[in-house]
């Protein structure tokens, strides 16, 4: 059923590719002792029988939206297939009921940073088929219809960053400015909101490489970057370089780094829960298979569940999580970290929509 659109302006507030190389490995930290346990189930699948890699996702009116994203529904990409970005914007209404079709993006977008903020979804530095932009728009649930409202745009055009809400500032980190996997960013911005108007600051530079797909946090008062992807040369063409690097931000004192990821992580579903003062990071990819073949039998993206634990400084592997997925936002809804579709392997989505929480 289709719902109506309506699009309006809106402040936010006024407060202050192929070919990858994996970065130097070493040995993690001691295991730590486990005392959170986690509980997984699955809420109905998307619409979109594919799936969908870098769909915006939030919470607004009390439902949780899912919105854009690209997929493969022809060929596959190494048989030739053309991506193709969407614009439909799906909705559940609460956990025993389907996904409808809520209304329609401005444009065909994915590969963006979305955060639920003041009742809406606050989507920003995303892109399309053609180029990266710096619109930014909030996609409000209210009686039954959907109404776009547009935000302060970032200062330049980003996708593939990571983002995350403190108390109030938003976060954006890391990026590539303009398609095609050629450069990447270090620049930071920070928004706040409230009742009146505001723009975007640009803080402090993310130390180390500069990195798409790194996944953010958001933990205790501070912004946490992690791994991501850096883009240099090698062997004359520009590849991946994955990372381990870990750093995180808090207002008034800049960053700080601290202990490395115990392997490479790219494209993490992000931000990273945050459950019981450890950070969880769930799958994503180390860029151990870059270079498998034939690229249709690929075995999929990491299984590999770590946490953080910012006491100890120090990371635990914990086993597995029940489905690989990278490339896609983590949502917080109805007490649990929703993860709606994303990749299993390059190429290939999945239209199931995971959820993870604590158990009591």
């Amino acid at each position: 059923m289709r719902m109506k659109v309506a699009v309006a302006a809106v402040a936010l507030g006024a407060t202050p590719g192929s070919g990858l190389v994996a970065a130097p490995d070493s040995e993690p930290a001691p295991p730590l002792a486990d005392t959170t346990k986690l509980n997984w189930s699955q809420l109905p699948a998307l619409p979109d029988r594919l799936g969908l890699a870098g769909p915006f996702a939030g919470v607004s009116g009390g439902a949780l939206l899912v919105a854009g994203g690209a997929n493969f529904p022809g060929q596959m990409p190494w048989e030739g297939g053309k991506k193709v970005w969407h614009d439909a914007v799906y909705i559940l209404s609460d956990t025993n009921s389907d996904w409808q079709l809520a209304g329609q993006l401005p444009r065909p977008l994915a590969y963006s940073v979305s955060v639920t903020v003041n009742g809406g979804v606050l989507c920003l530095g995303d892109s399309d088929a053609d180029r990266h932009y710096a619109d930014a728009f909030v996609l409000h649930w209210r009686d039954g219809h959907l109404k776009i409202t547009s935000a302060p745009p970032l200062p330049v055009p980003l996708a593939n960053a990571a983002g995350a809400v403190l108390s109030n500032p938003i976060y954006v980190v890391g990026a590539s400015e303009a398609p095609g996997e050629q450069a990447a960013s270090r620049r930071c911005f920070a928004l706040g909101f409230g009742a009146s108007a505001s723009e975007w600051r640009q803080l402090e530079p993310l130390p180390g490489k500069p990195r798409i797909l790194p996944v953010a946090a958001a933990l205790d008062g501070a912004f946490y970057v992690m791994g991501g992807a850096a883009l240099e040369p090698v062997a004359g063409k520009v590849k991946r370089v994955y990372l381990r690097d870990a750093w995180r931000y808090r207002p008034g004192s800049g960053w700080e780094r601290f202990a490395d990821l115990p392997k490479p992580s790219v494209a993490c579903p992000s931000p990273a829960p945050a459950i019981g003062k450890r950070l969880y990071l769930l799958g994503g990819d180390d860029g151990s298979l870059a270079d498998f073949q034939p690229v249709g039998k690929h075995p999929g993206f990491l299984k590999t569940r770590m946490s953080y634990d910012p006491a100890r400084d120090g990371w635990q592997r914990e086993g597995e999580v029940p489905a690989s997925r990278a490339t896609v936002p983590v949502a917080e809804w109805e007490g649990r970290f929703v993860i709606p579709s994303g990749e299993v392997r390059p190429g290939v989505r999945s239209p199931e929509v995971w959820t993870l929480w604590m158990k009591h």
